[in-house]
């Protein structure tokens, strides 16, 4: 199949840097850009990408603004965003990935990362490394970064957490951890696909859009402990 990408991003030059090199894919192809977050969500109506590359900064609407609208929309509901940052530490990351966003990457990224980036998207996965979700997630949260008054309280939480079995919880702490269906497998002593069934549990009975939305769930529910060294 034929991964349909979006760009989005206020400089052309850079989206047509972009558009060469997915193009270039066989596997992936690009079926619109937008030179700001409002467009970007028109055109993702329009053409239901299935990875939205989106730039956080951008005149007008910004990709902020523009994944919470993408990220609300049921009919978009199978649409994946990857944030654009220029600086790998970006105050509005973590904001992103509650946003709705499936993780995020830096504009000087190699070519190869890029297209990586993309395919794991699209496959459902968060691009999140471990040390990305270990650091400045941990940082953020723990410093109260990227919360606002939409934030659920501590007995919202609880009950959430409770329709958890005690290996999703498990599962739960180590994919917030930021490790690999792999990892975990290996940590827990069981095969890569039965913790795969673990974590899409868990997304389904907490209704997160994908792995990211997780992670930052681990973190804000108190599940994990956000360490800041």
């Amino acid at each position: 199949m034929t991964i349909r990408v979006l760009l989005a991003d206020d400089q052309a030059l850079l989206r047509s840097a972009f558009r060469v090199l997915v193009d270039s894919e066989p596997d992936m192809e690009v079926v619109g850009e937008a030179a700001d977050g409002a467009e970007a969500v028109a055109v993702a109506r329009a053409q239901s990408p299935d990875v939205v590359l989106m730039d956080i900064r951008m005149p007008g609407t910004d990709g902020l603004a523009a994944t919470r609208m993408i990220s609300a929309d049921p009919a978009l509901a199978a649409v994946r965003v990857v944030m654009l940052t220029t600086f790998e530490v970006d105050e509005y990351v973590v904001q992103s990935l509650r946003a709705g966003a499936s993780g995020f990457l830096g504009k000087g990224a190699e070519p190869d990362e890029l297209l990586n980036a993309i395919r794991i998207a699209a496959a459902g996965e968060a691009l999140l490394s471990p040390a990305a979700t270990k650091g400045l997630i941990a940082t953020f949260l723990a410093q109260g970064g990227g919360c606002d008054d939409g934030g659920q309280d501590s007995a919202a939480y609880t009950e959430r957490l409770a329709a958890l079995t005690g290996r999703e919880r498990e599962v739960l702490v180590l994919v917030g951890g930021g490790h690999s269906n792999d990892e975990i497998a290996e940590r827990l002593e069981v095969s890569p696909l039965t913790v795969k069934t673990h974590v899409n549990r868990a997304m389904a009975k907490l209704g997160a859009r994908d792995r990211a939305q997780l992670v930052v769930f681990a973190y804000e529910s108190g599940l994990v402990r956000p360490r800041v060294d």
